[in-house]
């Protein structure tokens, strides 16, 4: 198998966010750095870009790219991981020199890869017409504006449309790289990268984007107490009526209350509670799916199976597969 050449695109911006360099950061530390015990040759791969790139004065650094956009359509493959930001603020429109870059790129044959924001790139030079796409989940709906002719799914963390894949933000764009990885050199290489960069083996791209399961911080002397409880005590068949009684309040005010504090109904948020529960015994545990719906207060596993593929994208033993590398194997204490 063939790694190929990999054009980075690194965008003019007067200051780049944190999550510009992020991305750009992986996609560099997954194709950038030589592996020769995993595969020999690795990726080649190029920073592309305008001129040397400063990032302001509040970065204190700045990139030199040593091949321009015209050596898009060169490479094999082409990963746009961000765009600046008053493209998807302000509408600004991107760089026409890179707009014709992508284009020729596409027209070449090359693999074309948006990590988060990157899509509006794509976007904007027609990529992504007729196709399903995705973007971080705080601005799909304004890249779904902008560009009607896009299929916006903003539930995934990636997808492959074939010879155009998009990502989510964040690790999402990590998923994306480590998927390429695979597609190319194969499971057992990605893998290992994967283990070596301390991160999860595999995580599919059907996967929820996003998903608030943290238990909300709250100074609310009435309602942290009971909620702190609950979270203790998830293996029981918990009612709200049982906890508006432990909270001392009518079911009506400890609705209202709750809502008020987590943006969520209270058995919203105790499904919310069960099933970051239930994630964290895939991941540490070894326990059977039966014991783990037990323990996070779900009830049979077809319940913990149907929540799971509503709320989190994935089955719950496609969700333990992506910990596996980092599985502890001591029993839950009951």
């Amino acid at each position: 198998m063939s790694a190929g050449s990999v054009a980075l695109v690194v965008t003019e911006e007067t200051d780049m966010h944190p999550w510009d360099l992020y991305e750009l950061g992986i996609a560099y530390a997954v194709f950038g750095r030589p592996q020769p015990d995993l595969a020999d040759p690795w990726y080649d791969l190029w920073l592309c870009g305008q001129k040397t790139v400063e990032t302001g004065p509040a970065r204190g650094f700045s990139l030199r790219c040593d091949h321009d956009f015209d050596a898009l359509a060169r490479a094999d493959t082409v990963i746009v991981p961000s765009v600046p930001e008053a493209v998807f603020t302000e509408g600004m429109p991107v760089d026409p020199d890179l707009i014709k870059g992508l284009r020729r790129a596409a027209e070449s044959g090359a693999r074309m890869v948006s990590l988060c924001m990157g899509a509006f790139a794509l976007a904007e030079a027609g990529l992504l017409d007729g196709r399903r796409a995705t973007a971080h989940w705080m601005h799909t709906e304004d890249l779904a504006r902008r560009f009607p002719k896009v299929e916006i799914d903003d539930s995934v963390l990636y997808i492959d449309d074939g010879d155009v894949l998009t990502s989510a933000g964040m690790t999402a764009g990590l998923d994306l790289c480590l998927h390429l990885v695979r597609q190319d050199l194969g499971a057992h290489v990605a893998n290992a990268l994967a283990r070596r960069m301390v991160v999860p083996t595999h995580r599919a791209g059907g996967q929820a984007q996003f998903i608030d399961l943290s238990v909300p911080v709250t100074d609310d002397e009435s309602l942290a107490p009971v909620l702190q409880w609950a979270t203790e005590h998830l293996h029981l068949p918990l009612s709200v009526n049982d906890l508006a009684r432990r909270a001392g309040m009518s079911p009506r005010t400890f609705f209202r209350q709750v809502q008020s504090v987590t943006g969520t109904t209270p058995l919203q948020w105790l499904l919310n509670q069960r099933l970051a529960h239930a994630q964290s015994l895939l991941e540490s545990t070894q326990l059977p799916i039966e014991q783990v719906s037990r323990h996070s207060g779900l009830g049979t596993a077809a319940n913990l199976r149907r929540h799971f593929a509503l709320h989190v994208g994935v089955t719950p033993t496609d969700y333990r597969r992506a910990f596996e590398g980092g599985v502890k194997r001591e029993p839950v204490q009951t």
